[in-house]
């Protein structure tokens, strides 16, 4: 059975963008527009994930958001938030509202799509298979393999890690602090130029193929793997 998303948005082009292109990846989509009707539709037939844009008539996705949060049926539910508001403060406020991820418009398709893999991935692991994949890169959970463009990649276990949790968050910008609490764990002490060698290292790997680099460095932020469209 296909997973279920259900898109609530009132932009007939952004619906239009998002339905073709989770239809492609082989989804089932449903539609709304507006936050009312949205309650509605996930009450008489729950989807297995929803994305919700901020600026809604009649009733915000922030409040639509806390409404499924406050319901024991939909406690659960994947949220990812769609919002043209970049600040920082907006994306906590969005978060805090009960949203698992947000992505702020304009978006990639890729980027998305991705993202939603990987929500549905932690949180109904039986919706998807036993792979990431991220533009040309490849990695088989089961077997622990990394590819690209059919090209193994060989890694150490830091490294397989650390691109695991970037292909699990595509284009999101990690810095090093957040890294060593996803990968090496919050109880490990750990100095944060560790980061920065095993980053190196994995950089060698995914580009010794003659590839182009995909971990990008944010000055005086972090790191992120890029998305392409």
């Amino acid at each position: 059975m296909k997973p279920k998303v259900l898109i609530v948005e009132d932009e007939t082009a952004v619906v239009t963008l998002l339905r073709y292109n989770l239809e492609h990846q082989g989804f089932e989509v449903e539609a709304v527009s507006d936050g009312e009707e949205a309650l509605v539709a996930i009450e008489e037939n729950p989807p297995d994930l929803v994305l919700l844009d901020w600026m809604l008539p009649q009733l915000s996705g922030i409040e639509v958001c806390r409404q499924l949060r406050r319901k024991p049926a939909t406690k659960q539910l994947p949220i990812i938030l769609l919002t043209a508001r970049g600040e920082e403060a907006d994306t906590v406020r969005g978060l805090e509202s009960g949203a698992d991820d947000y992505v702020t418009k304009p978006f990639s398709p890729a980027e998305l799509t991705a993202r939603v893999h990987a929500l549905l991935r932690r949180s109904r692991p039986a919706l998807s298979d036993e792979a990431l994949r991220v533009a040309d890169l490849q990695m088989d959970l089961a077997a622990h393999r990394v590819y690209r463009n059919e090209r193994e990649i060989k890694l150490g276990p830091t490294e397989y890690r650390l691109l695991r949790h970037f292909m699990e968050h595509p284009g999101r910008v990690f810095s090093r602090e957040q890294l060593l609490d996803a990968v090496w764990g919050r109880d490990v002490y750990v100095e944060l130029r560790t980061v920065d060698v095993h980053i190196r290292r994995l950089r060698k790997a995914l580009n010794e193929g003659g590839d182009s680099d995909v971990i990008r460095t944010v000055r005086s932020a972090g790191y992120a793997l890029e998305v392409s469209n």
